[in-house]
């Protein structure tokens, strides 16, 4: 994976869809910025952030990408492969459904995926650091080149949806104490159902992440 620092960028995925799009880039790449002023966040709202936390982008080939691996699901696919990284750095991490980090009871960090022909593009905010974006931060003194080349490890070996599924289910029981935004509202996941291809069951409706 070709990695592309900046010091500043309006949105690294915002950045990297325009690159792909003009052909000005191509997959395996991925998109790094010490700053970012206008980050991507979960339905519209904005990730921004300073120095010494992560903001990146990058877009992988869909055939890259394992072969039981439901589209859908992508964002607790890649959200869910940091969250082990990091949890061998600090306790009580986890991930909420479907691409929120969590640090105790308060979110960290998050994913957006998204699809342009036939590339996945997936973004990657995580307040590693004191910040000012509203959020909690793991206050974690880590190089963020180590965290992204032991993160491009760990993808580069295409563990399956299977593999990452199944440790994620185990821990899918802490998501019973918060609530998802869904369909245009927040639904307790209480009583949810996690099934085999990410998605949730929920009043007797399944509900993919979508993002």
């Amino acid at each position: 994976m070709e990695i592309l620092y900046f010091n500043i960028l309006n949105s690294t995925q915002k950045y990297l869809i325009e690159q792909i799009r003009a052909k000005s880039l191509k997959p395996p790449i991925a998109v790094v910025a010490k700053n970012q002023t206008n980050g991507v966040g979960s339905r519209d709202n904005s990730w921004v952030g300073g120095e010494g936390n992560l903001f990146f982008s990058f877009a992988i080939d869909i055939n890259a990408l394992p072969l039981d691996l439901p589209l859908e699901s992508a964002s607790i696919y890649f959200s869910f492969i940091m969250r082990e990284i990091l949890g061998k750095l600090v306790d009580e991490l986890w991930l909420k459904w479907p691409n929120d980090l969590y640090y105790k009871n308060a979110k960290v960090g998050g994913t957006i995926t998204k699809v342009i022909d036939n590339i996945m593009i997936c973004g990657m905010g995580i307040n590693l650091k004191e910040n000012f974006n509203g959020y909690s931060s793991l206050n974690l003194n880590i190089e963020i080149d180590f965290l992204l080349k032991e993160y491009f490890a760990r993808l580069n070996r295409t563990p399956s949806w299977k593999q990452v599924f199944s440790k994620y289910a185990i821990e899918f029981d802490k998501n019973r104490k918060v609530s998802a935004h869904i369909h245009g509202e927040y639904k307790s996941l209480e009583n949810a159902i996690l099934a085999e291809d990410g998605s949730l069951i929920i009043d007797n409706k399944r509900v993919y992440s979508l993002r």
